[in-house]
């Protein structure tokens, strides 16, 4: 006789997101690695920062680099308004603001509806990316924000 655990079977893992709309793509991150979402604050531009640092915020008296996801990510640079926003996360030991068009929602979804990605994703390369979830109206691309930056770029947002 099998013994089987039903607590285990009946329960799909969650995954516990925040989504943000960049153009017409919605991506998803770990909820657990977002620290604050805020309104666009005044941006100082730093010297000789790479392409893709829009420069640093004081954030409650942190000094906090801010990346446009969309330059990041390969999208054509657009005006920020209203609905732009900063999502500070956490990347392994290091806080890290990035600019978002639009945040949408906090979702919990199980893990079962999503795949694996393609290997281009919304001409997102799929290196950036962990997972597509596949939801009733839309897909929602989870972003592996660890994978967002490589060895080099990360030495230089430590610099600024």
């Amino acid at each position: 006789m099998e013994f089987v655990d039903e607590k285990k079977t009946d329960l799909t893992e969650l995954l516990q997101l925040v989504s943000f709309k960049i153009g017409e793509e919605e991506f998803g991150v770990d909820i657990l690695k977002v620290q604050d979402i805020n309104r666009m604050l005044a941006i100082t531009k730093v010297p000789n920062a790479p392409v893709f640092v829009e420069g640093v915020i004081n954030l409650r008296g942190r000094i906090i680099p801010v990346v446009d996801l969309r330059c990041r990510l390969g999208m054509p640079s657009i005006e920020h308004n209203s609905k732009t926003r900063i999502v500070v996360v956490e990347l392994e030991n290091r806080t890290v603001g990035f600019i978002v068009d639009e945040v949408r929602e906090v979702l919990r979804i199980p893990r079962d509806i999503t795949e694996p990605p393609p290997s281009m994703v919304a001409n997102v390369d799929a290196d950036y990316i962990t997972a597509v979830g596949k939801l009733e109206d839309r897909l929602l691309i989870l972003l592996d924000l660890d994978k967002i930056f490589n060895f080099e770029e990360e030495k230089l947002l430590e610099e600024i």
